[in-house]
């Protein structure tokens, strides 16, 4: 079976103080088969990378407006004259502040909303045919 896949290539900065960060760059991933979700994957120098998965809700909202706690936060800023939005990640592992470009993500973000859009979500998830499937029988 084939699913809708929306991609994106973007360098992000790790921010690492106020004055300094290192590009990082990254892939933004949607599965329509996973419609809640956004997974974004860092490309490190260690060779391995870091796989992040959260709230395509969250996303979405944090390109307007601070949202989150916990594990992640996201907001928008403005750096160096630019529009940004701002990932604070936790884990038992470390925390990250992460800078992208908020013009990148949000055109990202738009097409992963016209590929399924807000509320439509719990259709692509074929709750209602597995569940007529085990009550039949």
């Amino acid at each position: 079976m084939h699913t809708t896949v929306v991609e994106r290539e973007l360098e992000l900065r790790l921010i690492l103080s106020p004055e300094y960060g290192v590009p990082v760059p990254a892939r933004l991933t949607y599965l329509a088969d996973d419609p809640y979700a956004v997974h974004i994957t860092f490309h490190v120098d260690s060779g391995h990378p870091v796989h992040w998965t959260f709230a395509r809700e969250l996303l979405v909202e944090g390109v307007f407006r601070p949202c989150g706690h916990g594990d992640v936060r996201v907001w928008p800023s403005k750096a160096e004259g630019r529009s940004v939005v701002l990932m604070a990640l936790s884990s038992p592992d470390g925390e990250a502040l992460l800078e992208a470009p908020s013009a990148q993500v949000s055109a990202w973000l738009e097409r992963t909303l016209r590929t399924v859009p807000p509320g439509s979500e719990g259709a692509r998830l074929g709750l209602d045919d597995g569940l007529a499937e085990l009550l039949a029988r």
